[in-house]
């Protein structure tokens, strides 16, 4: 059941580093980084439906948590997860509440926030539901929401046809605000063409992140099975 009226704390820059930390350690290299994670989260609060961690939690560690994640302990467990539920519910409660949400963007070895990182998270979100999001950047009324994270993602495409033209200082920025009030259109447009269950709807606004997992509780997963038949077995020493 949501809480509407759920007050969320933002991750602090500790907590962020140390989310940050936890990704790069999962097995395979493939776990996604923050600025990649924001996008993602993004994008699956944004979309057209629900998207339950079940299905989004291997994209963002890399794999299946049984195979990608090594957790020291049931406490980690829950602050890994407790984390990533924290940072969907800023996102979350941002956009219902029709304000913009700001990017988390990483900056270089330069001191540039670039986005491109963030862009793909995005992207990896939008293919999650492609179809829904298909409708959305085919309408000639409000496709161009999406234009700006297009702009990004394809900047260093391996096919030069599909690049953008070079981007300056000044109009990569203006490109991230663009970006920024896309991602409140997008959720707009798919809250007001009903695309979703009722129960997906709900999904989008800040929510509790739950009681901490012990070894007998469901898995957050939402396999349905007990955490230590599931994620909370093989993955804590």
């Amino acid at each position: 059941m949501p809480v509407r009226n759920l007050k969320v704390d933002p991750l602090t820059a500790t907590e962020i580093n140390r989310l940050g930390t936890f990704l790069k350690s999962c097995k395979g290299g493939r776990a996604m980084g923050i600025e990649q994670l924001d996008g993602f989260f993004a994008a699956l609060i944004a979309g057209p439906e629900l998207v339950m961690p079940r299905e989004y939690y291997p994209e963002v560690f890399g794999g299946e948590m049984t195979d990608a994640c090594e957790f020291d302990s049931i406490g980690e467990a829950n602050e890994v997860l407790g984390l990533l539920a924290r940072h969907w519910n800023t996102i979350a409660g941002t956009l219902y509440k029709g304000e913009v949400y700001l990017p988390r963007l990483m900056e270089d070895e330069d001191g540039v926030a670039r986005g491109n990182d963030w862009a793909d998270g995005f992207m990896r979100g939008m293919g999650m539901r492609h179809n829904g999001w298909g409708q959305l950047i085919n309408d000639d009324d409000h496709g161009n929401c999406i234009l700006p994270v297009l702009t990004l993602y394809h900047e260093h495409d391996k096919d030069p046809k599909m690049r953008p033209k070079p981007i300056g200082p000044e109009q990569r920025e203006k490109i991230i605000v663009h970006m920024a009030a896309g991602i409140v259109l997008a959720y707009q447009y798919f809250q007001s063409h009903d695309q979703t269950h009722a129960d997906a709807t709900f999904s989008r606004e800040p929510r509790c992140a739950g009681p901490k997992i012990g070894r007998n509780d469901p898995c957050p997963c939402g396999s349905g099975r007990k955490y230590k038949k599931c994620c909370g077995g093989a993955t804590v020493n």
